[in-house]
């Protein structure tokens, strides 16, 4: 049976992670996405179980207690976490496992998963950065200055990841992470 890969990519909240990641996840049938949680609201559109899985903070409190995730950390006044329910046994299965997750929990499971392929997607500026925050319009003014101030410690942390990709031209940016995905 082929071998399983996992493949994490991090990077600011409003760099295009999960742009990235959904294109990436239509377009190639090997890769699997790895569905994270959070106590954080659902924003327009996204579904439940398919974007996130979505807790309250005293269901997502327990399922730490109860060693339910890989990885987790509070972010922006939210918990994000990943659980850990069958990763390594879709990797042994010869899946091709893609975890879009913050800085710390990147952290934690690159001391987890040593071999695992490992990409930070930056932006070209941070005053485009701050831009794109703004232009989607889906947080108030509080979480994105929130985010603006992790995100200067965030990029200062890239080069602990052996990849890192500029997302200046969307297009140009899946079609980079794909390569070094399918290259490695």
């Amino acid at each position: 049976m082929a071998s399983g890969k996992l493949i994490v990519i991090t990077g600011p909240s409003g760099v295009g992670k999960g742009t990235i990641v959904r294109s990436l996840i239509q377009t190639y049938s090997q890769l699997h996405l790895s569905v994270s949680a959070t106590t954080r609201k659902p924003r327009p559109g996204e579904i439940d179980g398919r974007d996130y899985y979505f807790l309250n903070r005293d269901e997502f409190q327990l399922a730490i207690v109860e060693g339910e995730f890989l990885e987790w950390a509070e972010y922006a006044g939210n918990y994000y976490g990943t659980p850990q329910t069958n990763i390594q046994e879709l990797i042994d299965g010869g899946k091709w496992v893609l975890l879009e997750i913050e800085l710390v929990g990147a952290r934690i499971v690159s001391e987890i998963f040593p071999d695992a392929l490992k990409i930070f997607l930056l932006p070209p500026s941070m005053a485009e950065l701050e831009a794109r925050l703004r232009r989607r319009g889906k947080d108030p003014e509080s979480a994105i200055e929130k985010r603006l101030h992790r995100a200067k410690e965030e990029i200062a942390a890239s080069e602990e990841f052996e990849v890192r990709i500029v997302n200046q031209d969307l297009k140009t940016a899946i079609d980079e992470v794909a390569q070094v995905i399918f290259d490695n």
